[in-house]
């Protein structure tokens, strides 16, 4: 019999609540053994909740308590699952969770409820997956996201796309087998238009992956710019808080500064940089070399001017620096003052957007958030349009799937037997099984779910 296993599903230390959830074949049994109230919980009807208290194997109450009686299948793991809600103590959680043990379950380890839900067929693996996305969520497109994943939104297409390829490698798989008769169901035209077809879907699917990365972890943004234009007020003004030490004096910022700020629902770890300029300083000098890895290492780069004075060499040199990168051009400072030099930048920027701001009071932040929005496609996920791909599991995957079938048509496209393209298009079918689990191995759905907290 498989083992009913049981955990804290809340949060470790003191709270109001706790719940210690239950599932397998015997949790109603178990949780019946160590319940008290007004009627068991052997024949409760399932989704009802119970009142009493949880008490120990000598008989002793442990904690006055509500439990929810959940019967398969219609349960996060799609077994039958009871809920304990208990005070959120430590002594009161640790006390029903080691009554709850003492009576037959066994301590769940890391993400195994989300594993059940997966080997029940509750949910697929990239669902699966989405659960520690909404978990680990930072703002609200990450979870606005994460939710449209769990809710089967990139399964639905990936699925629609493998069944498209398994009906094609089917007819294709019938021609190989008996080439002497005349079935000509699929030809090699439709082999064609359908692996391109399918390619071009997947290349949309991976076209979202960088918008989708930064979605999970943090759009990487560094301010550049020469000393004294406004950069550490920009960090302060966009981070809500005094982070970076303001002053009229050049080269204040002698370090780099890095802050979690949630810009309009968009998710973005930024860095104040040391102005980049010559100095025989030799503090500012080791301060300008990691603005410039900083610069390096960034998504993107938010380029700093100071609108209030004319363009110097300072600002040409930072401009040349960053022409390569991703970047935002803000000109600062035009509560001072219009700047005179915005349509000459514009020129210049290699049509990198161009805005004009006051770090002091705050006007042009809002432009210059919505600019980062279109520019890594995050409108798409705020009107919850299509899926997005935030997973490098999946990502890799995808690349793989879309290599074969380009191998494919190629194959096709050059008269090579329709079974050569026939590898490829399995090896495609296999690659998007690897996303939904359908085809994935049991050591990588063992490391996936590793990565969960115990208690999901």
């Amino acid at each position: 019999m498989e083992r009913t296993i049981a955990a804290v599903s809340t949060p470790p230390g003191a709270g109001g609540i706790a719940v210690i959830r239950i599932s397998g074949s015997r949790a109603v049994e178990i949780g019946d053994t160590v319940f008290r109230g007004k009627d068991g919980l052997a024949d409760a009807e399932s989704h009802t909740v119970h009142y009493g208290f949880v008490v120990n194997s000598k008989g002793e109450k442990i904690d006055e308590v509500l439990v929810t009686v959940m019967r398969a299948p219609r349960t996060f793991t799609a077994e039958d699952t009871v809920e304990i809600s208990t005070h959120g103590g430590i002594m009161s959680v640790q006390g029903v969770l080691d009554a709850v043990i003492k009576a037959g379950a066994s301590a769940a380890e890391p993400g195994e409820f989300t594993k059940r839900a997966f080997l029940n067929g509750r949910i697929d693996l990239s669902q699966a997956e989405a659960v520690i996305d909404i978990i680990n969520s930072k703002n609200e497109l990450s979870r606005r996201s994460a939710l449209s994943q769990l809710e089967g939104g990139l399964s639905r297409e990936i699925r629609d796309v493998r069944q498209r390829l398994v009906s094609l490698a089917a007819g294709m798989q019938v021609i190989i087998d008996y080439p002497d008769e005349d079935l000509e169901d699929v030809t090699e035209q439709d082999i064609y238009d359908t692996a391109s077809e399918c390619a071009e879907r997947i290349k949309k699917l991976l076209d979202t992956a960088d918008s989708g990365k930064i979605l999970r972890d943090g759009l990487r943004t560094a301010i550049a710019g020469k000393p004294n234009v406004g950069k550490s007020s920009l960090l302060n003004s966009l981070a809500r808080a005094d982070r970076a030490i303001v002053t009229d004096i050049a080269g204040t910022t002698r370090d780099v500064i890095e802050e979690y700020v949630n810009l309009n629902g968009v998710p973005i770890i930024l860095t104040d940089t040391a102005g980049i300029r010559e100095t025989d300083d030799t503090v500012e000098k080791i301060g300008v070399e990691r603005s410039r890895r900083s610069i390096d290492e960034a998504d993107l780069v938010i380029v700093m001017l100071d609108g209030s004075e004319l363009l110097t060499d300072e600002d040409r040199e930072v401009l040349r620096e960053t022409r390569q990168k991703k970047r935002i051009i803000v000109i600062n400072k035009t509560d001072l003052g219009r700047p005179k030099y915005t349509e000459a930048v514009r020129a210049k920027a290699n049509g990198a957007p161009v805005l004009e701001v006051s770090a002091v009071t705050g006007q042009g932040l809002d432009a210059l958030a919505d600019e980062i929005k279109r520019m890594y496609h995050f409108g798409a996920v705020s009107a919850g349009s299509g899926a997005v791909i935030t997973n490098m599991r999946h990502k890799k995957a995808l690349i793989l799937a879309e290599d074969a079938l380009k191998r494919a048509a190629e194959a096709i496209r050059s008269g090579m037997p329709s079974d050569i393209a026939s590898i490829d298009i399995n090896e495609s079918i296999n690659a998007l099984g690897e996303i939904t689990g359908e085809t994935v191995s049991e050591d990588i759905v063992n490391e996936i779910f590793h990565n969960f907290c115990v208690g999901k």
